[in-house]
């Protein structure tokens, strides 16, 4: 399975649009945001993804029941956890938030740096900035999930 990873977009909608198509092109079966949308606003145009997305709130998340609202509940507080083909994946913003590490896979934000490390049997993935605000680098990644490989994408 493919998935599609992007955290910390921060209203930044052009890069928005460059994930979503870059998640299009690609065809990601789903795609998870670790949260930091900032306004329900920038759920439209996760709406034209071509697969369901789900997310989790960030820090800089104020507008909580706009976002649940607009995406129709695909966006909640962290962690969650998640499922696929025995894999066991958990979605968070900070990674401080979930001091267990019993998962296969960790999807995190919060940093705005993009990464990918071991810490055990867990592999955990940082897709970076999308919106690029801080650090003026936007990335997102790809989950495959039958290899446990990540790719990184320039937006």
């Amino acid at each position: 399975m493919r998935i599609g990873l992007v955290s910390d977009t921060h209203d930044n909608l052009d890069k928005i649009k460059k994930a979503v198509k870059l998640f299009n092109s690609k065809r990601v079966e789903l795609v998870l945001h670790a949260g930091d949308f900032v306004a329900p606003f920038t759920i439209h145009y996760l709406d034209k993804l071509n697969c369901e997305y789900l997310g989790v709130f960030g820090n800089n998340d104020g507008e909580k029941e706009g976002l649940k609202r607009k995406s129709g509940g695909k966006i909640k507080d962290g962690p969650v956890e998640l499922m696929f083909e025995d894999i066991k994946i958990a979605l968070v913003h900070d990674l401080k938030a979930l001091p267990a590490r019993n998962f296969d896979i960790i999807v995190f934000g919060h940093s705005h740096k993009k990464e990918l490390r071991k810490e055990g049997k867990t592999l955990l993935v940082n897709p970076g900035e999308c919106g690029g605000w801080l650090t003026g680098k936007s990335t997102a990644a790809i989950l495959d999930t039958d290899k446990l490989s990540v790719k990184f994408f320039k937006l």
